[in-house]
């Protein structure tokens, strides 16, 4: 007998050789019906995985979240099953799960895959699913004897895979069985877990194909990618669909198209971002926020260079570690190197002159432009670009100061985020097995870390390990109208560079002592919070942030005059109007407002002038009636002061 635990401590006891699934049954039928996975002592295992003595073991269903990753892994294997049953000769190469997906890389002969064969896959998937194969897990006994099989097969993929492996303790692969006679139907190389059976796959859904060379290599051959998707409940597949179709009509690069926003040329370079005066009038808001709100929080603003010697970067660290992705040049026979990033500059400013205790915290703040460089296939309109400015802060502490500093950089995040309607999620990053800096510092920043959090109340996933080398973190994952998580604001404890610059204060006893160092930013870059922001809102930005706040629609060529001064009056007091003073009638005039998400649209005619009045309209709420100029004025004031907390002030009608 062998005996095992259980998430709540509870002990069984079962026959050696027994399997998660075994486990299942003794607790009771209904849970052996519904478990598809374990996890055993914190890896996510088949329900057939054979336990040991002392093995902790936690049941999954489909209520559990990795379950998801089981569901899609096994699925993979259904998909490639149905093309090489649809298409012989077809040969498989890896097929991972991925973000709401997973993909498969097939080289398919004679045939290229489009979307017209979708249904046909998906039709061969379901019968796959229907007859209930069942998921074998096999060690392989003979590698040599396995490896020639597949160089003779011409399956050239499998065996590179098998070849890299080798020499590993096990290499497994995974049949699909006939439930009834036990017959091999397919199989293929893989590390699992899978799932009992194909009949739990009931909701997928194919959803693009492309082309991918095998290993990253373009001197390898092109294979066809299909991606797809899968959950256990159709409704869960349908609501992706819509999300995805709500993000394709979203896409900031899109978008940016249809209301002139931004653009990429070629005569520039990839990923290096021309703002349009329409984005560039949102990035100049974001920025005033971000001025005011860092005056208001204690913040000093500081401007450092865009170029460093090489010298500086051999200090901070970055050459060892960043040094492909960094440009460089030589001046008068020195190398200097393109900012990666800001944290090295606010250090030595930090380090220009002797700090006492009294100074700290010291809170230095950039709108600092990098330069990194990225694979030309990784680019992504605004969210992942080669040069971008990053809203930095730099925070040198106590010890004693870390809770209180990030207790106020959570609110500033909460701030900030709820003047755009967004929630986040929040995620603390722990020790890693690598890091430099004292144990005791590390616990006890953690735990600062832990505090700051629970003070604020705020619900958070702990990634064990995962925080960086120099100091653990917290992220934020904004979530957008759509309910898609976008990483942004971050910080992160830095124990690292204040060692490599030697970096002191002057304590109440007089002895020096070494600060603490946070890295923080609330929006991340400027271009991709902008890019986040184009999806979140389709466009249609609030008041406060839209290119164009007011469209003055003349209704004839006699009252040109009246909206000129309108316009004047309203651009005098900072708001950003425009006349359309086309030859088109109303009607289309406001449509054109409408389809450019102008806010409001001042119609004026024979009324409006001789009352001295506009007659407003709202891009959501339609016809407000007519107002007194002045009213207008003070009331969208009101709102742009409000910035994202937009109110419309103005009554649902007023004076016909």
């Amino acid at each position: 007998m062998i005996t095992v635990k259980l998430p709540d401590g509870t002990q069984k006891s079962l026959p050696e050789g027994s399997t998660a699934a075994d486990l299942a049954q003794l607790i009771g039928p209904g849970l052996a019906r519904a478990a598809m996975a374990s996890v055993v002592n914190g890896t996510v295992r088949d329900l057939r995985f054979p336990l040991t003595e002392g093995d902790t073991v936690r049941l999954l269903t489909t209520k559990d979240a990795e379950s998801l990753e089981v569901l899609r892994h096994s699925a993979a294997h259904i998909l490639a099953q149905a093309v090489q049953s649809l298409w012989p000769g077809t040969k498989v190469a890896t097929g991972p799960t991925v973000e709401n997906g997973f993909y498969y890389d097939l080289d398919v002969p004679n045939h290229k895959l489009t979307p017209e064969d979708f249904p046909k896959i998906e039709a061969e998937m379901q019968r796959i699913a229907k007859q209930g194969q069942v998921f074998e897990r096999y060690a392989i006994p003979d590698i040599e004897a396995r490896l020639a099989e597949f160089k003779q097969s011409g399956e050239r993929y499998k065996a590179e895979i098998l070849e890299k492996y080798k020499d590993s303790p096990e290499v497994t692969l995974y049949r699909n069985k006939d439930a009834k006679t036990g017959e091999e139907i397919w199989f293929d190389l893989c590390e699992g877990p899978h799932l009992p059976d194909t009949s739990w796959l009931k909701a997928f859904k194919l959803m693009s194909v492309a082309g991918a060379y095998w290993r990253g290599d373009a001197k390898n051959p092109m294979l066809q990618r299909v991606y797809a998707t899968a959950f256990w409940d159709q409704k869960d597949v349908d609501a992706y669909l819509h999300q995805m179709e709500e993000a394709e009509k979203r896409d900031h690069r899109k978008l940016a198209k249809e209301y002139d926003l931004f653009s990429i040329e070629e005569e520039v370079g990839s990923g290096l971002i021309l703002w349009h005066p329409n984005l560039a009038t949102v990035r100049e808001e974001l920025e005033n926020y971000w001025r005011k709100e860092h005056r208001k929080r204690g913040y000093e603003i500081v401007f450092t260079p865009h170029i460093a010697k090489r010298d500086l970067w051999d200090v901070s660290g970055h050459t060892g570690f960043y040094m492909e992705n960094m440009y460089t040049m030589e001046i008068d026979e020195q190398e200097y190197i393109v900012k990666p990033m800001n944290c090295p500059f606010h250090v030595l400013i930090f380090k220009s002159r002797i700090r006492s205790y009294r100074e700290l915290p010291l809170r230095l703040s950039e709108l600092g432009t990098v330069y990194r460089y990225e694979k030309s296939g990784t680019m992504h309109g605004l969210n992942r670009v080669r040069g971008f400015t990053q809203d930095d802060a730099h925070l040198f502490c106590r010890l004693e100061q870390i809770r209180s500093e990030i207790v106020d950089v959570i609110r500033f995040v909460d701030d900030t985020l709820k003047l755009f309607n967004m929630q986040f999620d929040v995620e603390l990053s722990t020790r890693p097995e690598k890091f430099v800096g004292e144990i005791e510092v590390w616990d006890q920043a953690e735990q600062a870390l832990r505090e700051a959090l629970e003070e604020y109340g705020l619900k958070y996933e702990v990634n064990e390990g995962d925080g960086a080398f120099y100091g653990p973190k917290i992220d934020f994952k904004l979530k957008d109208a759509i309910g898609r998580t976008w990483q942004c604001s971050t910080v992160q404890l830095d124990f690292n560079l204040p060692e490599r610059f030697d970096l002191k204060y002057t304590d109440k006893d007089g002895q020096h002592k070494r600060p603490i160092m946070i890295h923080r930013a609330i929006f991340g870059s400027l271009e991709r919070f902008a890019g986040t922001l184009i999806e979140h809102y389709a466009g249609a930005f609030p008041t406060w942030l839209a290119p164009q706040q007011v469209a003055i629609l003349p209704i004839a060529d006699r009252h040109l005059d009246y909206a000129a001064e309108i316009e004047k009056t309203l651009r005098e007091q900072l708001v950003r109007a425009k006349v359309d003073s086309s030859n088109e009638g109303i009607g289309a005039k406001i449509r054109h407002a409408q389809l450019a998400k102008v806010p409001y649209m001042l119609i004026i005619g024979d009324k409006e002038l001789e009352k001295g009045e506009v007659a407003v309209r709202n891009r959501s709420k339609g016809d407000l009636g007519a107002v007194p100029m002045k009213l207008f004025l003070e009331q969208i004031q009101a709102e742009i002061a409000s910035a994202g907390r937009e109110v419309v002030t103005l009554p649902e009608k007023v004076s016909q």
